[in-house]
C-alpha cells in the first residue's frame, strides 16, 4: 500500500462531519501503512498574500506574484509552508515528486525562486497540512467522507478557488448538486 493515494486528490464529501474540512480538495503527497500527508488546495487564506510571507522571510517578490493569495493547507504545523510547483524546479534533497506535473518542496529555495519568478512557473503556497496517522484516514474512506480523483493541474494550480471542490468532482462525471451528506454502507 505504498503511497496509494499520493498523486492524488481527496474530495470533501457533503456531510464530512469536520467543519475544518467542509467542500476541501486535498493533494495528496504522501500515503502508507503509518501516515498520511497532503495539502489543502482550495482555502485560501484571506488575510495573507504571497508578499506577506515572503516580506517575513525578507525576500521581495516581483509584482505580478506578489499579491497570490496564499492557502490554509490544513490544521498541522500551520506556521510551516509547503509549495506545491510545476516540474521545472528541483531542491537537491528537499523535492519530493508527487504526481506528474506536480512536485512538493517546504524548503526556502522555492520561496526564493519564487520572489525572482525564475522558477517554478507554476505554483501554490500553502501555510499548513493535513495528515492522518496510520489506518486514519483509511477508515475515513470507508465511511465515504472522501472521494478520491486524479490530480488535475489546471485543478491544483488554478486561482478559481471556490470552484475547485464542484471541478474535481465533475472529473468523475458526477454533478456535485447530486451529492448527500449521509451514506449507507451495503
Amino acid at each position: 500500500m505504498s503511497d496509494r493515494l499520493a498523486g492524488k486528490l481527496l474530495v470533501a464529501m457533503p456531510g464530512i462531519g469536520d467543519p475544518r474540512f467542509n467542500r476541501s480538495v486535498i493533494m495528496m503527497c504522501a500515503h502508507d501503512s503509518k501516515h498520511a500527508m497532503g495539502v489543502v488546495i482550495n482555502k485560501p487564506k484571506t488575510e495573507l498574500t504571497l508578499n506577506d510571507v515572503l516580506g517575513h522571510l525578507g525576500l521581495d517578490a516581483e509584482s505580478e506574484v506578489a499579491e497570490r493569495k496564499v492557502l490554509d493547507g490544513g490544521p498541522v504545523r500551520r506556521e510551516r509552508g509547503f509549495v506545491l510547483h510545476s516540474d521545472d524546479f528541483i531542491a537537491s534533497g528537499a523535492t519530493q515528486r508527487i504526481a506528474p506535473g506536480i512536485s512538493l518542496t517546504s524548503t526556502r529555495d522555492v520561496l526564493e525562486a519564487v520572489a525572482k519568478q525564475s522558477a517554478p512557473e507554476r505554483f501554490v503556497l500553502a501555510l499548513g497540512y493535513s495528515g492522518w496517522s496510520a489506518g486514519q484516514l483509511e477508515e475515513e474512506l470507508k465511511k465515504n467522507a472522501w472521494l478520491v480523483v486524479e490530480a488535475d493541474e489546471a485543478i491544483v494550480y488554478g486561482d478559481e478557488h471556490d470552484d475547485k471542490w464542484a471541478r474535481a468532482i465533475k472529473t468523475l462525471g458526477l454533478d456535485p448538486s447530486q451529492l448527500v451528506g449521509a451514506m449507507g454502507t451495503a
